[in-house]
């Protein structure tokens, strides 16, 4: 894990400082060695955390064999040594054994067609000396980030938005009006997005090519091509369930591959002790396991780690916390997160990740398994709203009317759920954290941009036909918020700390095998992550596992009516803070009031607001 930058210009000669500038903002990512490469239109930086090859045989940018590629790499490529094998096979020597190594040869031999073969989390950069080329590519699920902006006859790349300021003097600090409507309904920039207009994210699963010509933006996977596979219902369950089990088996055992110290996280759930399990059978010695907990009892779930790290036997460290500690690491979430993000998970998985970073360089984690596997309840509501949006639409909206009368407030939310044109608005209105709260911005930018509902159903359109009501909600969430939310939270809280994290359940081969599996097997009816807990339960006692799942964020609710309150009502009653952004500074004191009395939990697109706000902010005091 590391962190990358670079420009290419055709015109202006490459400023070796604006370079070192760059990359020494996520200095974090890579603590080891920071190093540039320049020549010609062309300039490339490099943060180093050292974890395979820990020699300078491993150092970037690195140069190919043949001195006509050079390279930047963040991530893991978990098959590296399978690949290297081939490549020996066909004459190619090794300085090092570092999986960049394998990558720049591998490009060297069979070009962009490399991406077909690598089995990891990635985004790296490759410039072709002789061609004047750059390519960059992001991994098919969206592991690791990598932003860009264009530039009169230049681009520049880097693993964060901030260091694009630091390659381009010139960039304009435009918000992206449309990226703002989709943060403050889904509290995350979905796709291609980020809040400045003129820096785009490359989506996951695609490659960017780059030369005097111009541009070029293609897919190199799309799970869209993948079709559920009816023929499983044909297989016996035990039969499926050993597939299961031998890909992610192997998934766990090939992110085990480290030449530093390694553990995992655990928290005691389903997906963390899955991986926890498999890494002890795979280890030779106790895996080191970590997790935090909280002196409250309604935050707390210590204790189901604990009982699942003896039963396993792991070298388990736990720190207790008071809630309240977790305000601390503001600062921390302010300086790293720097986009606005909503996300309030972050807080403890910084936590987790500061503590683990004092015994290991690496973590694994049981991200993942609820997208591909069925384990959000949202899951389970769209099952059964399903059922009503297969009856006419008259008695559709007659129920949903019903509905909304009852006095319970979830009721009303699935009234207003039920009034929706389509499945797949409904689903993105259960996902939307603004729900129906009236909108907080203006009405011009309402009527000229697109909501989260429009976007779902646009991607949705692009779906395998036949696909079920649930299966099209788990693709969204994969699409979306699992590739621009939760991995985006969980590298940017442990590379606050130089902590690698590695995810096992987004292996290629198991992504797409999950994806063809039918519904059934993931939620049916009540049951969510059907298939999975049945193959835990092979390796955990069904009573250390088995209780309903909880959250892993923070109070930031009661924060907002107690000590966030005097720091909140600051950030919205200074007009000043609104400066350039289309927000209503009325509309959102009046759900910050709303929020205050205790009538309703406005909490997610409260803080949303607040995130923007500060962002701009900071924004307006550096210029």
């Amino acid at each position: 894990m590391c962190g990358i930058s670079g420009k290419v210009n055709f015109q202006e000669k490459i400023d070796s400082r604006d370079l070192l500038d760059s990359i020494s903002l996520i200095q974090s990512r890579g603590p080891d060695k920071e190093s540039i490469w320049t020549d010609g239109p062309c300039g490339l930086a490099h943060a180093r955390l050292s974890i395979i090859d820990l020699s300078e045989t491993g150092n970037q940018p690195m140069v190919s064999s043949n001195d006509q590629f050079v390279c930047v790499f963040n991530g893991e490529i978990y098959n590296f040594q399978k690949l290297k094998r081939k490549l020996e096979n066909k004459k190619v020597i090794f300085k090092g054994s570092s999986d960049t190594e394998v990558l720049l040869e591998s490009w060297n031999i069979w070009g962009s067609k490399t991406l077909r073969y690598l089995n990891g989390m990635f985004a790296f950069a490759i410039w072709d000396k002789l061609n004047k080329k750059l390519f960059i590519a992001r991994d098919r699920i969206g592991e690791k980030p990598l932003y860009y902006s264009l530039e009169k006859n230049g681009i520049n790349f880097a693993s964060r938005p901030s260091c694009l300021y630091k390659l381009d003097k010139k960039i304009k600090k435009d918000f992206s009006i449309q990226g703002i409507r989709y943060f403050l309904e889904s509290g995350y920039f979905p796709s291609e997005f980020s809040v400045n207009e003129n820096i785009k994210k490359l989506k996951a699963g695609q490659i960017l090519e780059f030369d005097e010509k111009g541009l070029i933006v293609k897919n190199y996977w799309n799970s869209n091509t993948i079709k559920t596979n009816y023929s499983f219902k044909e297989k016996d369950e035990e039969k499926i369930l050993d597939e299961l089990d031998s890909l992610l088996y192997n998934s766990v055992k090939e992110r085990m591959i480290s030449d530093v110290p390694l553990g995992a996280f655990l928290s005691g759930g389903i997906d963390s002790s899955i991986v926890v399990a498999m890494m002890s059978k795979i280890s030779r010695n106790p895996v080191k396991t970590f997790t935090i907990g909280f002196k409250e009892k309604d935050f707390d779930e210590s204790s189901y780690a604990e009982m699942v790290a003896n039963y396993l036997n792991t070298e388990h460290t736990c720190k207790i916390l008071e809630v309240s500690d977790l305000l601390a690491l503001l600062p921390d979430f302010l300086k790293n997160f720097d986009e606005p993000f909503f996300d309030t998970s972050a807080f403890p998985t910084m936590a987790v990740s500061k503590l683990a970073r004092e015994k290991v360089k690496v973590c694994l984690t049981g991200d993942g398994g609820d997208e591909l596997f069925g384990g959000y309840h949202y899951y389970r509501i769209i099952y059964f709203l399903n059922i009503f949006f297969k009856l006419p639409k008259n008695i559709r909206f007659s129920f949903a009317k019903v509905i909304s009368l009852l006095p319970n407030h979830s009721f009303k939310l699935l009234g207003a759920a039920l009034k929706k044109s389509s499945i797949d608005e409904s689903f993105a209105f259960s996902r939307s954290i603004a729900k129906d709260f009236h909108s907080l911005l203006n009405k011009d930018v309402l009527k000229s941009t697109l909501g989260l509902e429009g976007l779902f159903k646009m991607e949705s359109n692009n779906f395998p036909d036949n696909l079920h009501a649930v299966e099209r909600s788990m693709r969204l969430d994969s699409k979306f918020i699992l590739c621009d939310d939760y991995l985006q939270k969980t590298d940017l809280s442990s590379m606050a700390y130089s902590l690698e994290t590695r995810t096992p359940f987004l292996e290629k081969s198991l992504i797409e095998w999950s994806m063809e599996l039918p519904h059934q097997l993931k939620v049916n009816g009540s049951k969510s992550k059907y298939l999975l807990k049945k193959l835990l339960y092979r390796y955990v006692p069904k009573s250390l596992v088995d209780r309903p799942k909880r959250g892993f964020g923070a109070p930031i609710g009661s924060w907002l009516r107690n000590e966030l309150k005097i720091w909140a009502n600051e950030k919205i009653t200074d007009k000043d803070n609104y400066k350039n952004l289309p927000l209503n500074q009325e509309a959102l004191t009046k759900l910050f009031h709303l929020h205050l009395s205790g009538k309703r939990d406005a909490h997610p697109l409260i803080w949303a607001s607040l995130m923007l706000l500060e962002f701009n902010r900071n924004l307006i005091s550096e210029k």
